[in-house]
Order: structure tokens, then C-alpha cells, then sequence
């Protein structure tokens, strides 16, 4: 547990600063580019490029920590062998999003910016390919590495939209500057900061993919997409689960306005990226720990322990974020308030997301894969449903509320399921007291001003009480540090 804190701690640190300076290009799009409609093309596009990136690692992430810590496996030979793969693969999808870039254009309805489809398909390939070197940094347990370079592509894509979005305005009377820049191209050079920012970063990335002497192996290959082809099941299914709102809002929505609509949900959505920063900083330590943990017969005790403690982190951030909505709104332009209203759901999405995670390694680590794809092509159903049914009456509150249900409901299977398979003594009673807890404090947050009106200052002084109460149960009872000074004088 301590070797899984520090390594969180590494991972957490570069995701949230990564996410935080990102979450700075959200006030920068929402401010300067021109209309909201333009942010709902980057929000429906990137909806795109992080489906067709699943699909283009295929489960092979995963597969690589499966076979690297199995016996009688070379770990060498695994990641040339998966990296091969993936470099094939994903350099016939670039070429093909190249070739085919109009027609495909035009049947996402941008037919007078087929350079957008060129631009994404070829950073979607250099990213898909990228993601095995990635894992094996991970697998050597080097985070530092690791954070660099993410944090590295960060920095990158901050400063080339800073340079395209407001320098280059600034500076366009320039004969350097006036001789190439577009000013009517606008949301395009969101795209162009994005692909130079992933070349430079693979770069940088160079001596990991050649760090181990190459070797492939058909062998070892057809063992790898047997157990990873399901995960891309898993994995198509699951992300679609989180981007399908943004992917389908278009074509479900019955206003002439959707781009606005799904500029402004995409903009709120962003919002409510904390918890999606703890999720993932999480999820980066505990999946090469599990694997390796697996081999440890106390593996279930661990496994039990960072279940209750992702929950009782979560439930911390959700508080404080609900909290002090009205001071985190104003990241964004006050022409997208009005889809604060999301930001509570989204913020349980991301809960429950973590907690399916969390439960998904009794199909990993027993080799029933396809358990995985069931319940991620159940979620896909429930939420084309109900965005079907809901999005054309209430828009994208909708679409917001069907990512929630749905991950409720799939994560609920899987923890009754797996516990036929293997047995993890999760304690439920305490995660059960603290759900209660953190249900009661957001009812009484609401409540109160509802019934007394405050003014936002107010509210939050009367919220933060609240999160001081959880705070003090939290550390008393799962910190155990009052205890502690009793005991100790």
C-alpha cells in the first residue's frame, strides 16, 4: 500500500497538474474563440478521436501488464511484440484518414474542413502507437519518466494555442506572421496545436521504444490478442459510454442550434474534470500494482483497502466541488453557465466509473475478459436508450444523467457477479455509512438555502461547514489520527 501512495502520488501529482494547466485551455477556447458553436466542434471531434484511440490499442495496454508479469513470459519480447503490432496498425488507420479525409468529413458534417480529419487521424495514430512505450515505463516503474513527458505534451499544446489563438491576432501585421496565418481559421489551429505537441513528444519518447533489442514473436502475439480482444470490447464499449453524449448530441438534438448546445455541455462537462484527474492518476499506479500484487496471497486485503479509500476520496472531492461550484464556474465564459446544472451528475459519473474500474480486475486477473465486454455493451444500450429517448426533450441534461445510470448499473453487476469468482471482502458497511453521510451533508447543502436564501459567499461559508464535518469523520474513524494522540499521550 505504501509502494501504491507513492507511485499514486507521482502519477497524481503530473495528471493533476497535467489536467489543471489543460483545464486553462477551456477559459482560452471559451473566451476567444468566436462562437460556442466552435467549441462544440473541439468537444464533438475529440469525443471522436477518444473512441477511435480504444479502438486502436485494442486491449493491448492491458494485455502487455498481463503477459510481462507472467511466468515463464520475457518481458522484452512482449513489448516488441505488442509495439510492432500497434505501429502497423496504427500507421494504416493515418493513412487512411489521410487518403479518405473529404468523405469522411462530410459524414461527420464538416465537409469544408476535411484537414481536421487528416490532423486528428494522424495524432490518433502517433497516440495509439505511443501507449505500449507508455506502459512500459510504467511496468519499470519509472513515473518520473513517465510524468515528464505527459507533462511534457502538456506545456507543448498550452503554448502552441497560445501562440496560434493569441499571439499570432496580436502579431498578424507581421510579414513573418501575416505570410502564413489564417485569422478566419480559427478552431482549426486547435488541431494543429495538438498534432505538433504529439510529434514532439514521441520524439522525446525515442529511447524507450528502442530500449529493449527486438524480438517478435507470432507466439506470443496470438496469446496477447487472444486475452486483449475482448478488452477492446471492453474498452470501444466503455468509452463510448463516456463519449457517446458528445458523439450522438448532434444527431439526437431537434434544436437548429446543437453545436451551441453541445459547446456549452461540453464546456460544464470540463468543469467536473477533478474527479476525472483523481480517477485516473489512480487507475495509472493500481493496474501495474494489481498484476504484480496478484502473486501475493494477502492480494485480496489490498485490493479491498484501495476500493474504500478511492470512495472515501471521491466522495471528498464531490463535496468540495459541489461546494465551490461558484467560484470553479468562472473558468469558463459566463455564456456557458447556464449548463452548470450538470456539473453534480457528471461529478457521480466519474464515481462510479472509478468504482467499476476498480471492480473490473476479478474478470482480469480470473481471465474472464468477456464478463468485461457484457457489461460495456449493456452500458452502450442503456445509454444510446435513453440519449435516444430523453436528448430531444431535455437536451443535454440528458445526456449527462444517461452516463450516470448507466455506469450505476454495470457497476452494481459487476460487483455482484464477481464475487462468484473472486472473493474481495470489500467493506461495504463503512462504504455504505460514508454514502449515506455524503448523501445526507449534498441534501442538507441544497436544502438549507432553499429554504433560507443565501447569497453565493454565504453558501459557501454554510458548504464549507459541511465539508469541515466530513473531513473530521473521515480522519477519525479511517485515519484513526485522534486515536492515535489519545493513545500516545
Amino acid at each position: 500500500m505504501k509502494i501504491l501512495a507513492k507511485e499514486t502520488a507521482i502519477y497524481g501529482l503530473s495528471s493533476i497538474i497535467g489536467k489543471f494547466l489543460n483545464w486553462l485551455l477551456v477559459p482560452l477556447y471559451t473566451y476567444v474563440l468566436a462562437q460556442q458553436a466552435d467549441y462544440g466542434i473541439v468537444t464533438n471531434l475529440y469525443a471522436w478521436t477518444a473512441l477511435l484511440l480504444v479502438i486502436l490499442t485494442y486491449g493491448m495496454e492491458t494485455g502487455f501488464f498481463r503477459f510481462a508479469n507472467k511466468e515463464g513470459e520475457d518481458a522484452a519480447t512482449v513489448y516488441t511484440t505488442a509495439m510492432t503490432c500497434l505501429f502497423v496498425t496504427s500507421f494504416i488507420f493515418g493513412l487512411v484518414c489521410c487518403v479518405f479525409a473529404a468523405p469522411i468529413a462530410r459524414a461527420l458534417g464538416y465537409p469544408d474542413h476535411r484537414e481536421f480529419i487528416s490532423l486528428l487521424g494522424v495524432t490518433v495514430a502517433i497516440d495509439a502507437f505511443a501507449c505500449i512505450p507508455f506502459a512500459y515505463l510504467r511496468y519499470q516503474r519509472r513515473p518520473l519518466l513517465f510524468a515528464a513527458l505527459k507533462l511534457l505534451f502538456v506545456f507543448l499544446n498550452i503554448g502552441f494555442n497560445i501562440f496560434f489563438l493569441i499571439l499570432c491576432p496580436l502579431w498578424q501585421q507581421s510579414p513573418i506572421i501575416s505570410s502564413w496565418y489564417d485569422p478566419g481559421y480559427g478552431v482549426g489551429y486547435v488541431f494543429v496545436a495538438n498534432i505538433l505537441a504529439t510529434g514532439i513528444q514521441t520524439l522525446c519518447l525515442l529511447p524507450t521504444v528502442v530500449a529493449e533489442r527486438y524480438h517478435f514473436s507470432w507466439q506470443v502475439l496470438k496469446q496477447m490478442l487472444r486475452y486483449s480482444l475482448p478488452l477492446l470490447v471492453l474498452g470501444v464499449c466503455g468509452i463510448m459510454n463516456q463519449t457517446l453524449d458528445r458523439i450522438l448530441f448532434p444527431f439526437f438534438y431537434s434544436g437548429e442550434d446543437a453545436q451551441t448546445q453541445l459547446g456549452i455541455y461540453g464546456a460544464c462537462f470540463k468543469v467536473a474534470m477533478v474527479m476525472m484527474m483523481f480517477t485516473q492518476a489512480f487507475r495509472y499506479a493500481y493496474e501495474p500494482f494489481v498484476f504484480a500484487k496478484h502473486k501475493d496471497r494477502k492480494s485480496v486485503e489490498a485490493y479491498a483497502d484501495a476500493m474504500k479509500y478511492y470512495i472515501l476520496f471521491s466522495y471528498l472531492i464531490l463535496l468540495g466541488m459541489v461546494v465551490y461550484l461558484d467560484l470553479l464556474k468562472f473558468i469558463i465564459a459566463p455564456g456557458y453557465w447556464e449548463g452548470l446544472i450538470i456539473v453534480p451528475i457528471v461529478l457521480w459519473t466519474y464515481i462510479f466509473q472509478g468504482i467499476y474500474f476498480n471492480l473490473s480486475f476479478w474478470y482480469k486477473l480470473t481471465d474472464r475478459t468477456q464478463w468485461g465486454a457484457w457489461f460495456s455493451l449493456l452500458g452502450v444500450v442503456i445509454t444510446f436508450v435513453l440519449q435516444a429517448l430523453f436528448v430531444p426533450k431535455i437536451g443535454y441534461i440528458a445526456s449527462a444523467a444517461s452516463s450516470t445510470v448507466c455506469y450505476f448499473i454495470i457497476m452494481t453487476l459487476s460487483y455482484v457477479i464477481g464475487k462468484h469468482y473472486l472473493a474481495i471482502p470489500y467493506d461495504m458497511r463503512r462504504i455504505g455509512l460514508y454514502t449515506l453521510l455524503i448523501i445526507a451533508l449534498l441534501t442538507v447543502y441544497y436544502l438549507v438555502p432553499y429554504l433560507l436564501p443565501m447569497s453565493d459567499w454565504t453558501k459557501m461559508a454554510f458548504g464549507t461547514i459541511l465539508l469541515f464535518v466530513y473531513c473530521v469523520i473521515f480522519i477519525k474513524f479511517d485515519f484513526n489520527v485522534f486515536r492515535y494522540r489519545r493513545n500516545n499521550g
